[in-house]
């Protein structure tokens, strides 16, 4: 019997293991790498890596007997040889990923210099990314099952090469924003699906458990990519910085081409069109109105509104109609289950509580990561002065726990309860927004504070994501269950995006309100100067900054020198407010964890038929 026929005589076997396994390592994973890219403030994508995608998930990560690989992409021989080129190739692309939110986190003083941007501006800049990238994720994965990952692979990651060229040459926020960051987040949402769908027909049996778990480790490394970019930031500037980060993309293009052949298998399901535009309209709309509130206004629009539904400001009017588009959502997608289709929101993740539960832990790691990218790296560039390398060093001491605890957790303490591990990853990282609070001063921050409370957001972050993904498979019949990671990666970056919408608001309403309320009740400063106050713009910034803003307004000294004053006290209050506020939203959290329980799996039957699928090699 030749090496062929061996193969052959094996694969059914190989097939059955692999699916256990790699069913198991998609659900460990999914949380483990997540939770590593904590270490990056803005890093949604690079969990969303670590997530299988949704309906295509089946024909991945279920079925590998049903495609069997092709010598070269799986070799008989694989179990001897592990092919080291093509785990490689994956891993870049995910780092890449990191590298834009990471760059995006140093560049706030240079798009403040540079750009004008304001502090609802960068919010914008920080949101949008895991805004669309929760958007399209899920199109995304059924478009790799539909025309080959290879083909989303690639594109994405042209499409991410094309948004930072865009980001290192626009003239203006609003090209950086909807120019740039929505490429960037464009491309992420074809090639993150992309990594995790490819793994499964490259690599098979315990290869492929190997590939799941260098994939997870790798995100640790995400945690050296800030300090890398800072001191290019530093040296070169903020434009050679994404222009490096292009440059890096072709780089991973160009390798993309050594990947193996492979021969996947096509899904006959029809493509959810009408549910993947309902989704990404309704989290669109919703997650928009809500993070331009700080600069449309909440009633009365502010100047900065781009226009105005029926005299009011249109974040909120946007917000109800994203609210109304997903509840279409919910009610269309019952009837395309009724009719046996693959759902892109299946009603078991509404209905069973502990994937609620699940799916709130994964939400609130990043909305925790947003509070992060919005109040600590804008606050400490800003008003305290630090340099980007300075703030780099801070994902480090985030990372190392969040890594360690993330992976370490369940192999080291398998028999954890999952419901008091997430709850104490929950106070964590409350803890950690405490410590974070009082680390800044008025006019700077406490160094020794700031890197404590980064190690405890490590500590929180990777204590939750430890479990949080086995939960919500736990809790799924497999086909579901096949589907989760692509939601999971959606409500981790529509977690991030409510985290910088939120305590954005809350940061420049609360700056804005304060001075505007503390200056009209001084005696020193005359009811003039605090009239013309209400049509200056305040933005989180150094006290310079605040005197730049109020330079159009005719007053004296003395005057001058008490509202620099006031806003200073009101900076620290508002900063600490958000931070209070994000704590409490953390420990709200709390409320979801007694549905958790532990278990195995639920009984899967009925839940999964055989897909015929037809091979397509790529």
């Amino acid at each position: 019997m030749n090496n062929n026929q061996q193969a052959r005589a094996t694969q059914p076997a190989r097939a059955s293991q692999a699916k256990t396994t790699a069913s198991a390592a998609n659900a460990r994973l999914a949380g483990n790498s997540g939770a590593a890219s904590a270490a990056t403030p803005g890093g949604a994508e690079s969990a969303a890596t670590t997530a299988s995608t949704t309906a295509g998930a089946t024909a991945t990560a279920a079925a590998p007997a049903a495609a069997p690989a092709t010598a070269t992409s799986a070799p008989a021989t694989a179990a001897a040889r592990f092919l080291i080129l093509p785990i490689i190739v994956l891993i870049l692309a995910q780092m890449g990923a990191t590298g834009d939110n990471g760059a995006l986190s140093l560049a706030t003083a240079s798009l403040t210099s540079e750009l004008g941007a304001t502090t609802a501006q960068i919010q914008l800049a920080n949101m949008i990314y895991p805004l669309v990238g929760g958007a399209f994720m899920i199109a995304g994965g059924l478009a790799g099952t539909m025309v080959g990952w290879k083909k989303t692979f690639r594109g994405g990651i042209l499409l991410c090469a094309l948004g930072e060229v865009v980001l290192a040459l626009a003239p203006s926020m609003a090209v950086f924003i909807w120019g740039g960051r929505v490429l960037v987040g464009l491309g992420a949402s074809f090639m993150i699906p992309s990594v995790l769908g490819l793994i499964p027909l490259i690599y098979q049996g315990h290869d492929r458990v190997i590939a799941f778990g260098a994939i997870g480790a790798a995100s640790g490394l995400s945690a050296l990519l800030p300090l890398a970019l800072g001191v290019v930031m530093q040296v070169a500037g903020m434009h050679v910085t994404f222009l490096a980060l292009a440059g890096y993309f072709a780089i991973v293009f160009a390798a993309s081409f050594t990947l193996p052949a492979i021969e996947q298998p096509r899904e006959r399901a029809g493509f959810d069109g009408v549910g993947v535009a309902l989704a990404a309209s309704g989290l669109f709309l919703l997650l928009i109105g809500l993070s331009s509130i700080s600069s449309w206004g909440l009633v009365m629009p502010l100047s900065t509104a781009p226009f105005t539904i029926l005299g009011i400001s249109p974040a909120l009017p946007m917000a109800a109609a994203g609210i109304v588009v997903l509840g279409i959502l919910v009610a269309y997608e019952r009837r395309v289950e009724a009719r046996g289709g693959i759902a892109v929101l299946p009603s078991a993740f509404l209905t069973t509580p502990q994937v609620r539960a699940g799916l709130v832990a994964c939400a609130l790691t990043f909305f925790f990561m947003g509070a992060q990218s919005i109040l600590m790296a804008p606050y400490l560039q800003l008003v305290a002065g630090w340099s980007p390398v300075a703030v780099g060093t801070i994902s480090i001491v985030t990372g190392v726990p969040t890594f360690a605890l993330a992976l370490g957790i369940p192999k080291f303490m398998p028999q954890a309860s999952p419901r008091r591990v997430i709850q104490a990853g929950y106070v964590a990282m409350a803890v950690a927004l405490g410590i974070m609070a009082f680390s800044v001063t008025e006019n700077g921050a406490s160094a020794p504070l700031v890197y404590l409370g980064a190690f405890m957001a490590g500590v929180g972050a990777g204590t939750v994501s430890a479990h949080a993904s086995n939960v919500v498979a736990m809790a799924l019949p497999e086909r579901e269950a096949s589907q989760s990671g692509g939601i999971q990666s959606t409500m981790r970056n529509v977690g991030q995006a409510l985290g910088v919408a939120l305590l954005g608001a809350v940061l420049i309403f609360g700056i804005t309100g304060t001075v505007r309320s503390r200056a009209a009740a001084d005696a020193s400063i005359s009811p003039r100067v605090s009239s013309a106050l209400s049509g200056v713009s305040i933005d989180l910034g150094s006290n310079r900054t605040f005197e730049d803003e109020i330079a159009g307004i005719p007053m004296t000294d003395g005057e001058r020198k008490e509202l620099v004053s006031i806003e200073a006290t009101a900076r620290l209050d508002a900063v600490r407010m958000a931070y209070a506020v994000g704590g409490a939203v953390v420990l709200a959290g709390l409320i979801t964890t007694p549905a958790i329980r532990d278990g195995e799996r639920r009984d899967p039957a009925g839940s999964a038929g055989s897909t015929k699928a037809k091979g397509d090699r790529s």
